[in-house]
């Protein structure tokens, strides 16, 4: 009896163990599966919180943009359209309010009126196409980029080879824009900063995607320092860039010019 009764005691014992090592098995297993849900929450969150950052500074990045050119193109308004359309005001004031002007003053006015005028009139198409070219709009993207070039080719300031492959239509027109300004700030930059005598361009298909190279031999930049200097050119490449879900690389070093990937 004893026996059997320590025996009956030993099991259990052993069932008792067996429950309670199940019980913290069971316990530790659902407190690893919270602590690691726990753990992909919070990295959920982090993530989330980095992409609202990261849109934050993409749309601040826009509105410093937008205003500055609002700003370069009020200055060109009031530069080349307003001054000029006072002289013209002022002449043809004179030639109202004045008896004693001579047929050859009168004539010599009028002359340099119209002279304002036409140059006028140049100013206002030179804005208007700055604001959106006409053979983006008409001829696409591909025939745009290509006119960009001849334009800094003809400056004689710079030398630029380029080679477009691009199917029009591929992007939107919106996205063809952004394309178009991405090039002309990355040109812009290269005269104004980086003191470029040569420029390279190749815009092409990739597999899927749209591959864009540009380089210059420039001044260049420490690319290490790269987030202290970035002024408002860089941060509108960039935000267009971001805004055709692209991705951007910069390569370069002092004196020895830039070079910049971006896969659209």
């Amino acid at each position: 009896m004893d026996s059997l009764f320590i025996e009956d005691i030993g099991v259990i014992t052993v069932v008792i163990f067996g429950v309670v090592l199940l019980l913290v098995m069971g316990l530790t297993l659902i407190l690893f599966f919270y602590l690691s849900r726990k753990k992909i929450i919070q990295k959920e969150l982090e993530k989330k919180t980095l992409e609202l950052n990261h849109q934050k500074e993409m749309l601040k990045a826009t509105i410093v943009a937008q205003e500055a050119e609002r700003n370069r193109i009020a200055q060109d308004l009031h530069d080349a359209i307003s001054a000029k359309l006072n002289v013209v005001s002022l002449s043809a004031n004179f030639l109202l309010e004045e008896e004693n002007v001579t047929e050859q003053e009168t004539y010599e006015i009028i002359n340099h009126m119209l002279k304002v005028t036409n140059k006028t009139i140049e100013s206002s198409r030179k804005i208007a196409h700055n604001l959106l070219p006409p053979i983006l709009e008409k001829f696409g993207l591909g025939a745009a980029l290509e006119e960009l070039c001849d334009e800094f080719n003809n400056s004689k300031k710079v030398q630029v080879s380029s080679k477009i492959e691009y199917t029009t239509g591929r992007l939107s027109k919106d996205n063809e824009l952004h394309v178009f300004r991405i090039v002309q700030e990355l040109m812009n930059n290269s005269m104004r900063h980086g003191k470029a005598k040569g420029i390279e361009l190749n815009f092409n298909p990739k597999e899927e995607n749209l591959f864009l190279y540009y380089k210059d031999d420039g001044l260049g930049f420490d690319t290490k320092k790269i987030g202290i200097q970035k002024g408002l050119g860089l941060r509108n490449i960039e935000t267009r860039v971001s805004l055709l879900q692209g991705e951007i690389s910069y390569h370069s070093e002092k004196q020895k010019g830039v070079e910049v990937e971006i896969t659209i």
